[in-house]
């Protein structure tokens, strides 16, 4: 079985990680979507609930599974026996961080691949941190995340905004 890993914190996943999602899920028998702790965030969601949502945001795809880890993205893929990552890339200022990780991904574990898919062209100014920054001002985020967790993130920013004034 061909099976590809798309990692990220996706804290919360938007409509552009929906896009990779579908579009990965077409090049692959298996695609698992990994929720990874990163040491140098802060979340909004725990990675339980992240991988709720993302379970709720592609149910549709019968090739994608959901996970969470908690160790080094080089030794998950060998745990799962998952030989390519696929990342996406939003500009050019993307690229150098991520072939850095191809690069140290691949030293760790020399059977691992990375491929990378650009933006939709819809998608390349989008990022979770927009996201959390537009429901901070209550903007309508229908056009930025599923629709299925609309008002996850609505109700967390609000219980956010209430433990700070």
């Amino acid at each position: 079985m061909n099976t590809a890993i798309y990692p990220g914190s996706f804290d919360p996943v938007t409509l552009g990680h929906l896009n990779i999602i579908k579009r990965a899920a077409a090049c692959f028998d298996k695609v698992i979507v990994c929720v990874m702790i990163n040491s140098k965030k802060t979340g909004m969601f725990t990675p339980e609930e992240r991988v709720e949502m993302l379970c709720r945001a592609t149910e549709r795809f019968s090739n994608v599974e959901v996970d969470l880890s908690r160790e080094l993205l080089a030794a998950y893929a060998k745990r799962r026996d998952a030989h390519v990552v696929v990342k996406g890339l939003r500009a050019v200022s993307d690229y150098e961080q991520e072939v850095q990780m191809a690069v140290i991904n691949r030293k760790l574990n020399p059977q691992l691949e990375t491929m990378f898919l650009a933006s939709s062209e819809k998608y390349t100014y989008l990022s979770s941190t927009i996201v959390k920054e537009m429901a901070r001002y209550g903007a309508d985020l229908a056009e930025f995340i599923p629709r299925e967790i609309v008002d996850d993130v609505n109700r967390r920013m609000r219980e956010m905004e209430g433990k700070e004034g």
